[in-house]
């Protein structure tokens, strides 16, 4: 067995071991999994994914704080919230995302649903059009500020096509996307095939793929989630980015 079929059967093995439901109870994606309405799930999990950095610990104490603010209904609250009801959201933050940044988002979002059905309609409609999830990221940011916006909050959205590696969205699209019977990501935007996902790009994933020789370039931005999904695609073809579990928890649980 040679060197790269010796990596592809131990990240296999540990990819089946981190694609578990266990994995929900320390992750942000358990945020969407206390929902079973399509768009409470949708919601729950673009807010969730959109503040993913820092503590995991941290990120969900917020996302819990920021789903009670929402009344623990975040697609009414979306599409029916006052004035006064939004003023709620005044106050939250996490790391650098802030109150300022917050109300918008609710803005985008209920923009998006009033004008574009909901976030899978637009971002497969695009994928459709366009057959290229690359341009799928930079689809839904244009949308997502086609409304007044704070200058600031711009920060808060990848732009892939300033290079940026989107980490958070492609994890979001990673939970939307994927497929399997293992209960963890939710599989509801169908006509995206698993195969088009790129990897969810972050310290944690990057470094291990660096020292398992994965992944030769050295700042964590596009072109090395096009290099380390490329990789990945040459393992599973059909489901390249099951190896996030495997390189995630490597890094995270494993200390690798």
């Amino acid at each position: 067995m040679t060197e790269i079929e010796n990596i592809k059967e131990f990240l296999d093995e540990k990819a089946d071991r981190y694609n578990h439901p266990d994995f929900i109870e320390s992750d942000p994606i358990q945020i969407p999994h206390q929902y079973s309405e399509k768009n409470d799930v949708e919601i729950s999990a673009f807010l969730a994914s959109a503040i993913a950095w820092g503590q995991r610990v941290t990120i969900i104490k917020n996302l819990q704080k920021l789903m009670a603010l929402m009344d623990h209904a975040p697609y009414d609250f979306v599409m029916n919230h006052s004035e006064n009801d939004l003023e709620r959201l005044s106050y939250f933050k996490h790391r650098t995302f802030n109150g300022e940044d917050c109300k918008f988002f609710i803005k985008s979002l209920k923009n998006i649903y009033l004008n574009h059905s909901c976030i899978g309609d637009l971002v497969q409609n695009i994928f459709l059009e366009k057959k290229d999830v690359f341009e799928v990221l930079s689809g839904l940011r244009k949308v997502f500020f086609e409304i007044e916006y704070p200058t600031r909050t711009q920060k808060h959205f990848s732009n892939v096509l300033k290079g940026a590696s989107a980490k958070r969205l492609n994890m979001f699209f990673r939970w939307m996307i994927r497929k399997d019977n293992r209960g963890v990501d939710f599989g509801l935007w169908e006509k995206i095939p698993m195969s088009e996902l790129y990897l969810p790009l972050d310290v944690h994933t990057g470094n291990v793929a660096r020292k398992l020789g994965l992944l030769k370039r050295k700042q964590n931005d596009w072109k090395a989630v096009e290099e380390i999904t490329s990789v990945l695609k040459s393992f599973d073809p059909i489901d390249p980015v099951k190896y996030d579990f495997a390189l995630f928890g490597l890094g995270v649980f494993e200390k690798f």
